[in-house]
């Protein structure tokens, strides 16, 4: 396979890798065990509308959860001496300067993910998903913008399905949307063979233009019209995924972002202050802070499709 390239602000179009790890990122979580889509059954269409055609899409990173899934995760597999100081030093730099900086370097990610891919190789998938659910309860748990979890519940309570969406593995963003009680993931897709990982991926990093496609891979398979959906990111590369739905939500953005939010009306909410939500074009999206996050949005859901 060749050698992985990121992508920059400035190549934001789909291409070829990128429809690639889009539909293999919607094919793995379509595939995920039937327990861990066991609550679907029970999830009714959505109270107002009768709508089983609406959905809600998070970003992970600095949206649902503080940090980068995968700085975490390096952490973890740290404390299981995967790999050497060196190494640990290296992704607790990058994940102080994506704290700080509150986006994401293409080349810090590109080193990150490459880094990673070596680190996994050879070692098999259940190997990897039993230490990442250790992993979740020593890093992350905590790591949960409560604020952004109320609205995930609150499409949850509407009978809307909710995914994660993420450049993180597919296996880690799984573990997360299970803990959380989400319907499932998207993630990047490192390819395995027999159950072991070769170090390669499926196509590239789940990354702007490549969410874009996996949202729509999955909306295709499961019935969703995106018009109905809504879609959550800090990032001005997740803007492809924002502009398919008709309920786009910028949440802790980033400048870029920010400024295109204004300029498209869409919903902002920012967590990283305490601040209650900005409001921006839609009244009802108004006043929702962390603690009473849950049942605003969920009255906002109801009001905007009466």
């Amino acid at each position: 396979m060749a050698a992985l390239r990121w992508l920059t602000p400035r190549k934001r179009s789909a291409t070829a890798r990128s429809v690639l790890a889009g539909e293999a990122a919607a094919e793995a979580a379509l595939a995920a065990p039937a327990q861990e889509k066991h609550d679907r059954a029970g999830v009714p269409a959505f109270p107002v509308a009768g709508d089983p055609h609406a959905a809600a899409f998070f970003d992970l990173d600095n949206t649902v959860m503080q940090g980068a899934a995968i700085f975490h995760f390096g952490r973890g597999l740290y404390k299981r001496k995967f790999f050497r100081s060196r190494d640990l030093a290296r992704f607790a730099w990058q994940q102080a300067y994506f704290r700080i900086a509150g986006s994401e370097d293409p080349e810090h990610m590109q080193e990150v993910r490459e880094s990673a891919l070596t680190i996994i190789k050879g070692h098999r998938v259940e190997e990897l998903m039993s230490i990442g659910e250790e992993i979740y309860d020593e890093y992350m748990a905590d790591k949960i913008w409560p604020g952004t979890r109320a609205l995930a519940q609150a499409h949850l309570d509407a009978g809307q399905r909710v995914w994660l969406v993420t450049a993180a593995p597919v296996e880690t963003a799984t573990i997360i949307a299970r803990r959380l009680g989400l319907t499932g993931a998207l993630g990047t897709v490192a390819e395995h063979v027999d159950g072991v990982y070769t170090g390669r991926l499926v196509g590239e990093p789940l990354h702007g233009p490549s969410k874009a496609e996996a949202v729509k891979a999955l909306a295709g398979a499961e019935g969703l019209e995106l018009s109905r959906c809504a879609a959550y990111s800090d990032s001005s590369n997740d803007i492809p995924m924002l502009s398919l739905v008709g309920h786009p939500y910028a949440i802790n953005p980033d400048t870029r972002l920010r400024k295109h939010a204004r300029e498209k009306g869409w919903r902002l909410r920012d967590y990283r202050t305490g601040r209650k939500a900005a409001k921006i074009g839609i009244p009802a999206a108004a006043g929702v802070g962390a603690v009473a996050g849950g049942a605003a949005a969920a009255m906002a859901l109801q009001r905007r499709r009466r």
